[in-house]
């Protein structure tokens, strides 16, 4: 995973989604003849969204005025947005931050609209209800996903192994490292994942843990944190996976992963990314599952809504935004032009619609989310608020000072969780 951003630039923008909330949510500035719409992505989502926004104006639909920006940029700007009551119509809300959101009204609640402008009666239930926050709902799911390795295909064939798949455990890392170095395929296997989120929640769940609770507290404790950091300090000690110099590089861009710079053969992304990593990676890329713990553990894995369209609290057009997100997710024309870049859709009739329309990546996509196995368990409860802190910049930095010898597992771990524990604290005062 790549989706980061500084300490400077996450509390930017908490502090104005906060003070957006102390001020009270004004109404947007938006024309009432038509929409404005925010998402964050690559350029080819970018492409196969305004290809949809094109349609719903064509067929008679409010014309929409949409812009994307990089995940590193674009919540600082969004919680400034509304902070000024200027918040976009309709909005790409992430599963991490949808609680933070409603429960500061910058997004408002969608039920009004169900069943009337907006559709969703044949969406799988688990996808509806990732969307909702105390039973209301603030988030129309976009698609599912699950995380995955991606896995440059070429690199492990150079190697002579096999690629990594539900078998792999971290076990195996230091025997593919060596056949990569035998081989001098020029990279090494694997990346520096200390600190990829989702990488310790597969980890944890692998372990009977969790990141949170549903009372929204650690789900985890300093012993566990410890043996994370220590894992990937004796990976890199070993010279199993890249080096912090290396890892130090990927600033959040995708192309700037270990991946892209042709630095490692795998990363730890997302199942809906395989397209936008390949459209950077010249070598053939496949996804696989996160590796086990070991060979009789359970996999992490769950089927996570990849990302939401809700509509801003300000907003003077809800009606019309709630049309707009329900043409998106239904409309024959809408889905065949997005197909699964933001993952595998939540409604049965789009994903009928769309499956022979798939090229052999989007195809790959979809058969390893709808055949996890018993790598998936249930989906966890919506982290609280300022769990992206913890994420984007806790977790980061933390990894960071372990893998730059400023820190000793012993010591991070548990700094860890003291501080994590004080977010949520002050979150919630």
């Amino acid at each position: 995973m790549t989706h980061r951003i500084d300490r400077r630039q996450f509390l930017m923008g908490t502090t104005a989604l906060m003070a957006a909330s102390a001020a009270g949510i004004r109404p947007g500035f938006a024309q009432a003849s038509g929409l404005r719409l925010t998402f964050w992505g690559s350029q080819k989502r970018a492409d196969l969204t305004y290809q949809a926004t094109d349609l719903f104006e064509k067929k008679g639909g409010a014309h929409i005025d949409g812009e994307f920006l990089a995940w590193n940029d674009y919540w600082p700007k969004l919680a400034t947005q509304v902070a000024g009551g200027n918040a976009p119509d309709v909005i790409q809300m992430d599963y991490r931050y949808i609680v933070e959101y409603a429960d500061r009204q910058a997004i408002a609640p969608l039920d009004e609209f169900v069943g009337k402008a907006l559709q969703i009666g044949d969406f799988d239930q688990d996808q509806v209800d990732g969307g909702k926050v105390n039973g209301k709902l603030y988030g129309v799911s976009l698609g599912s996903n699950s995380v995955a390795m991606m896995v440059n295909k070429a690199a492990f064939e150079k190697a002579g192994v096999d690629l990594p798949g539900p078998k792999t455990t971290y076990e195996d890392f230091p025997k593919i490292a060596e056949a990569f170095e035998k081989a001098n395929v020029g990279m090494k296997a694997w990346a520096d994942s200390s600190g990829v989120e989702p990488a310790l929640e597969n980890w944890l769940r692998q372990r009977g843990k969790a990141l949170y609770t549903a009372d929204g507290k650690l789900g985890f404790d300093e012993a566990d944190m410890t043996e994370w950091f220590k894992m990937w300090k004796d990976f890199r000690d070993a010279g199993v996976i890249v080096s912090a110099e290396d890892q130090a590089l990927d600033t959040g861009a995708l192309e700037n992963t270990m991946l892209a710079l042709g630095k490692s053969a795998t990363l730890f992304s997302n199942s809906n990314q395989l397209v936008a990593h390949q459209a950077i990676v010249k070598d053939p890329l496949t996804i696989a599952n996160f590796p086990r713990i070991n060979a009789t553990s359970g996999g992490g894995h769950y089927r996570k809504p990849s990302m939401f369209w809700s509509i801003a609290g300000s907003s003077a057009n809800k009606e019309e935004a709630a049309k707009f997100i329900s043409f998106f997710v239904n409309d024959p024309d809408a889905v065949k032009a997005l197909g699964i870049e933001r993952g595998v859709d939540a409604s049965k009739a789009a994903r009928e619609i769309v499956a022979p329309t798939l090229d052999a990546l989007n195809k790959i996509s979809l058969d390893f989310v709808a055949n996890l196995g018993d790598l998936a368990g249930p989906i966890p409860p919506s982290p609280p608020a300022a769990a992206g802190e913890i994420d984007i910049s806790l977790l980061r930095t933390t990894s960071q000072e372990v893998a730059f010898g400023q820190s000793a597992p012993e010591d991070a771990g548990p700094a860890f969780v003291k501080a994590a524990n004080d977010i949520l604290s002050r979150a919630t005062k």
